[in-house]
């Protein structure tokens, strides 16, 4: 009887333990299925679905209403299976090929537009790094149209970005998504980077995630470095110009044991010739050296799910400008010569660890940190500024998802601290910041036509006191290849606004702040929302495959830190009282024109305007000044076939038109200072020619403005700087002509 009753009670245990669907999931690589992780497994309209493990294995329960199984997995072709039973599945995913993302080089990729996520993003390769002579992230954008770059002043040779219309502090700029050209470093930061150091760049337009942080107002710009596991056991770039600058880049990666690897990178450059193009007595490039030295450690245990990487850097670089008499050691803060020295010092160390759930892979647990010492020590002139940043960044998140992996989400908190100690001309300027903030975002994503992020983030800081953060992205896929994309965010920062404009003491401007009682030198911190839309339309013209994309951005300032240049002997900072606002349109096209043959065009279109009223005149809202309304941009790439032994000729050009910009006001000075209300319109152009003599080794050469465009007088007031109306700011364009270079590359694998 008890037997009885036993076979009774395990015969209905027996069938509902039976009632699930199991299976695995795989892919084709080299001709030979391999399980496929992390693919998606539901049920068609239910709420019931799970991952594949590392295995490519998923487990599911079985009802009867249950009768459309959904498997699939970004980059592939998703599949509808009719499931009539509780049974075992074999299934293959088909790859979508290039349907997922338009291509703008197909053979390499260089740069390409993901169909898929949220944001509308750009990812650039190292292929599109090669394409000019890129000898630091700074330089590494001249043949993308999506980022401007200028110089600030005709004398320190500094270059610095925009993106929207907006300078680079309104830009999150991070190194593998930690903050890191922020601050002391958001000068000359950039240049800090050497561009062989760079994997991929990752342009984010509009507010980016919540995840790295609050400071993202125009967009996010993220550098992956190589990867001492994937970057050549050895890498040696040679680069050399006319102008006097030359640099030697080195890769050294050593695996250590099965799951540690470590690199080691060194970068050099120095710059001892002087010239003077335009004959005004200034020198148009600084003499300059510096030494970068990076030690990289990765870990990885695959079977586990870790993987780690620590970064140690310390980097020297020294820079000396102004009149060609000018020696240092001779004439350092006297009136013999105008003269000027910026030397910084910096040292880095970071460290990621990151865990994925072997047994479940949408699970992960991120903690990164960094730390960072930046001491500058320079002068212009008669005029010192110094300053000393100590910073202290930590953030860690968890990624999980909610019911099946069409629903993701991710949450963390975060910590930063910075010390600032400046000496401005004779007076100190010290200040701390420290925030504390945590954040959540929720993803969906149907795997077909629909991707929407929603983020929110509240932060308490010490000066900027507490606030919430809210951001959006969605793309929505209308039709084949047709991706619309919608976001909107708001985004707070402290302006930095000695480092930020310090172009300014390359002037005799006196420095005028605000007798306000703001947190950061009596000014407020600065308040942005910032909305953007954009349509991605992929085609085939004559066989040959192309894209179009359309952006409009508008960013709407609540609150922004006015720098006023409109009086001739002064710079002026104070709090916007009244309208700031940024539009900016963007039509770019890359096509396939002919076999082996890529070409992009872009047209910009600008509206920058923010209220001045804080001097002796109320200009009212004006136009920003030195920003082009107008820009076209166009780059055409060729490549010849690859011979047998490896052999290729590359060749790629780059044209930039700028239309006229308005120039700071001078009307308030004496006629023999005054600028006109305009600059000149003006184009340049660039071009390198790669031959590649084997996999392993390669040579270049190049040319930056060929056509050696230069703009003249540059500098007010050159004969005489340490008058009243010296100024080095009014730069619109080039001012050292042109510049060609040589190089070569060589890699063991």
């Amino acid at each position: 009887m008890r037997k009885l009753i036993y076979i009774i009670l395990l015969v209905p245990m027996i069938t509902l333990a039976q009632q699930k669907v199991e299976g695995i999931v795989l892919e084709v690589v080299n001709n030979k299925e391999v399980p496929l992780p992390g693919a998606n497994v539901f049920w068609l309209n239910a709420d019931v679905g799970d991952v594949t493990d590392f295995n490519g294995l998923f487990e599911l329960p079985y009802e009867s209403q249950y009768s459309k199984l959904v498997i699939s997995y970004i980059g592939y072709q998703s599949d509808t299976l009719t499931i009539s039973e509780a049974r075992n599945i074999r299934h293959v995913l088909k790859s979508k090929g290039a349907l997922d993302e338009v291509t703008i080089s197909a053979r390499k990729k260089a740069t390409s537009r993901s169909y898929l996520e949220a944001q509308n993003m750009v990812n650039v390769s190292s292929a599109e790094l090669l394409k000019a002579a890129c000898c630091n992230l700074a330089e590494s954008f001249e043949t993308n149209p999506s980022i401007d770059v200028n110089f600030p002043d005709a004398i320190t040779g500094t270059r610095q970005i925009k993106m929207l219309g907006l300078k680079s502090p309104n830009i999150l700029i991070t190194t593998e998504n930690i903050p890191s050209v922020r601050g002391a470093a958001q000068a000359q930061g950039l240049s800090f980077i050497p561009g062989t150091w760079v994997e991929s760049i990752q342009i984010s337009k509009g507010a980016g995630s919540v995840v790295n942080g609050f400071e993202s107002i125009a967009g996010q710009i993220n550098a992956e470095l190589q990867k001492p596991t994937t970057d050549h056991q050895l890498f040696v770039n040679a680069y050399g110009a006319v102008d006097g600058r030359f640099e030697l880049n080195t890769h050294l990666n050593t695996k250590v044991s099965d799951r540690w690897h470590t690199g080691l990178y060194l970068h050099g450059n120095t710059r001892t010739l002087k010239s003077d193009n335009n004959d005004d007595g200034f020198l148009d490039l600084p003499l300059a050296k510096q030494v970068n030295v990076m030690n990289r450690w990765q870990y990885t245990d695959g079977e586990n799910g870790f993987v780690s990487f620590i970064n140690v850097r310390a980097m020297r670089d020294e820079k000396q400008t102004g009149q060609l008499d000018f020696d240092p050691d001779r004439d350092k803060l006297t009136t013999n010569f105008w003269g000027s020295e910026i030397n910084t010092e910096r040292y880095d160390v970071s460290a990621k660890l990151g865990w994925v759930n072997p047994e479940i892979p949408y699970q992960s647990i991120g903690v990164q940190t960094a730390f960072s010492y930046h001491n500058q020590e320079s002068y212009f002139g008669l005029r010192v500024y110094n300053i000393e940043h100590q910073s202290f960044y930590g953030n860690a998140m968890y990624n999980s998802i909610i019911s099946d992996s069409r629903h993701k989400v991710k949450m963390g908190v975060s910590f930063t601290y910075d010390q600032y100690k400046e000496l401005v001309l004779t007076a100190p300027f010290n200040r701390k910041e420290n925030s504390v903030g945590g954040f959540f975002e929720y993803n969906y994503d149907d795997l077909e036509n629909l991707n929407l992020s929603m983020g929110i983030r509240a932060d308490n800081h010490n000066r900027l006191g507490f606030f919430v953060t809210p951001r959006l992205h969605a793309r929505y896929t209308a039709w084949d290849k047709g991706v619309f994309r919608f976001s909107v965010g708001s985004g707070r920062r402290s302006a930095n606004i000695f480092i930020e404009n310090q172009q300014l003491f390359s002037s005799n401007r006196v420095i005028q702040l605000p007798d306000s009682q703001g947190p950061i030198y009596g000014l407020d911190p600065e308040k942005a929302w910032n909305y953007g839309v954009s349509y991605l339309q992929g085609f085939n013209l004559f066989g040959r495959t192309g894209d179009i994309a359309l952006d409009f951005y508008r960013t709407d300032f609540e609150n922004q830190v006015i720098v006023d240049w409109g009086a001739s002997r002064q710079v002026q900072f104070y709090n916007l009282d009244g309208d700031s606002f940024a539009n900016s349109f963007q039509a770019e096209v890359s096509l396939n024109v002919f076999e082996r043959t890529d070409l992009r065009v872009a047209y910009k279109y600008f509206d920058v305007q923010a209220t001045m009223n804080g001097g002796a005149v109320d200009r009212g809202t004006i136009e920003r000044a030195l920003v082009p309304k107008n820009r076209i941009f166009a780059n055409v790439a060729w490549e010849s076939h690859r011979t047998d032994s490896g052999s290729q000729w590359k060749v790629d050009a780059t044209y930039n038109w700028l239309d006229s910009q308005r120039y700071p006001f001078t009307d308030m000075s004496p006629e023999a200072f005054q600028l006109p209300e305009r600059t000149p319109t003006l184009g340049t152009l660039n071009f390198q020619v790669t031959r590649v003599f084997s996999p392993r080794f390669e040579v270049y050469l190049g040319g930056e403005n060929v056509t050696n465009v230069q703009q003249e007088n540059p500098i007010v007031s050159a004969d005489d700087p340490f008058g009243l109306y010296f100024d080095s700011t009014f730069v619109y364009g080039p001012i050292f002509g042109s510049s060609f270079y040589t190089g070569l590359r060589y890699n063991l694998n």
